[in-house]
């Protein structure tokens, strides 16, 4: 696979200003010069020519274009690469990639070129799948997380483990090898060391929980009665007419789900069918699904009506969701009467409040200020935050063969016992970085990615 030299679009589909087409492989120079013909002067590495794009025969230009030659291993495959920039028109840039293809290269699989940076020892398997984070990054923070892995600081992390358990594997060892020398290392010596290894995976599986917010986004729904409001709700949250919004009530039947950017954070608001007792099998259908949304959900926006003074039905589902993660929206205070909010407020207990009008915007701002505060994921060392479940299962299977190893050494098991539970945790490890390769694993993320990257 690696003799070819590959060729694809880069940037996305569509009509822009600028496209780039990107070429790498032993023969991208030589089948860039069959598309490209620079004005003036060489073709050097690292430095953009000007010229023309150009078909078979005279006259055949068909754009202007800048070429950039990247001469291995200094490329982002460690191979020969060549861009090719010229107008974002999609007509031109296919032009280009069905001429490259006539003079020898092949069309690229999605993620091709950071396979070939992976297979080249450019980039280990963490870093490439943060390759295709930071291209999928839906908020800063996930941006700055993925940059950060493609730079290598989980992988650092991760190899660091790993050092220190060759380190501990290799002293049994060699007191297992040479018992007559002296170095065999005391128990009380491993168990510290293995219990430290223990509490630098149970911090990375932990980091887990602090990435898949960042790499998902959380899930909030907004539940409450019928017309109480939440459907406008919805809509003021996202700026947009996204639910129909009617007087009447039971309007929405079942859930939609929108995404909801708040400063660096995403969430997943799940606008829900309002609760009680339901007059039509539709409505009975929907009002169990949004129990079961606002069930699985990380978070709950209570709506009750403010306009009204707390009723049965609103206690209700004050008790029904005191258990959930949630922030009570007080919504109507345009029309509400005097003592509403402070009667609810005084049911809520300790649960965060917050008065709304949804209808004319008001404080929808602070609603989501405090969505933010009281959802937002929490902040973990960069090194830490684990992306991918793949990652985490693998964390999970170090673990898992780290505590074997303490049960027997606690349990006064040999020292052989210990040694090979402990050569079993560096299969995982070695998964992890993509030291020990498997093949569909590497398809499977490699297949996720866009073409041309």
């Amino acid at each position: 696979m690696l003799e070819d030299t590959i060729i694809a679009i880069s940037t996305p589909p569509g009509y822009g200003g600028l496209g780039i087409v990107r070429l790498s492989g032993p023969r991208a120079l030589g089948i860039a010069k069959r598309v490209f013909k620079p004005r003036r002067g060489p073709i050097v590495p690292g430095k953009p020519v000007f010229g023309d794009l150009h078909g078979p025969g005279r006259g055949a230009e068909f754009d202007e274009a800048f070429l950039t030659f990247y001469k291995e291993p200094h490329s982002y495959t460690r191979e020969d690469v060549v861009e090719i920039s010229c107008h974002g028109s999609p007509v031109v840039l296919e032009e280009v990639i069905r001429l490259g293809v006539r003079a020898g290269a092949r069309s690229a699989d999605p993620g091709e070129f950071t396979l070939r940076a992976y297979l080249n020892g450019r980039l280990d398997i963490i870093q490439a799948e943060a390759v295709n984070d930071l291209i999928r990054a839906v908020s800063m923070t996930q941006a700055r997380i993925s940059f950060g892995q493609l730079g290598g600081s989980l992988s650092k992390r991760i190899s660091s483990v790993r050092q220190k358990l060759v380190h501990l594997l290799s002293g049994i060892e060699a007191g297992i090898e040479f018992p007559d020398e002296g170095l065999r290392l005391p128990g009380s010596a491993t168990a510290r060391k293995l219990d430290a290894l223990i509490r630098d995976i149970e911090t990375l599986v932990a980091g887990y929980e602090a990435g898949r917010p960042l790499a998902e986004g959380l899930t909030l729904a907004i539940a409450g009665k019928t017309n109480v409001g939440k459907s406008t709700l919805f809509n003021a949250l996202l700026g947009q007419d996204r639910a129909i919004v009617t007087p009447y009530p039971g309007t929405t039947r079942d859930y939609i789900r929108e995404m909801l950017i708040v400063r660096d954070s995403v969430f997943h608001l799940v606008d829900t069918a309002g609760l009680g007792q339901p007059t039509h099998p539709v409505e009975k259908e929907g009002m169990r699904r949004s129990e079961r949304q606002a069930k699985d959900a990380d978070g709950v926006l209570l709506v009750l009506d403010g306009s009204r003074p707390p009723s049965p039905e609103d206690r209700r589902l004050l008790e029904k969701f005191r258990s959930s993660v949630k922030i009570i929206v007080i919504n109507k205070i345009d029309v509400k009467q005097q003592a509403a909010g402070a009667e609810f407020a005084g049911l809520a207990g300790k649960v965060p409040v917050v008065e709304v009008s949804a209808l004319k915007g008001t404080n929808i701002e602070g609603l989501r200020s405090l969505l933010y505060d009281r959802f937002r994921p929490s902040k973990s060392k960069q090194e830490d935050v684990v992306l991918h479940l793949r990652q985490k299962q693998l964390l999970e299977e170090m673990l898992a063969g780290l505590e074997r190893s303490r049960a027997l050494l606690r349990d006064g098991h040999p020292d052989e016992m210990v040694a090979e539970e402990l050569r079993g945790v560096l299969s995982p490890a070695g998964r992890l970085i993509g030291e020990i390769r498997s093949t569909e694993v590497i398809e499977d993320i490699f297949g996720r990615f866009c073409v041309g990257k």
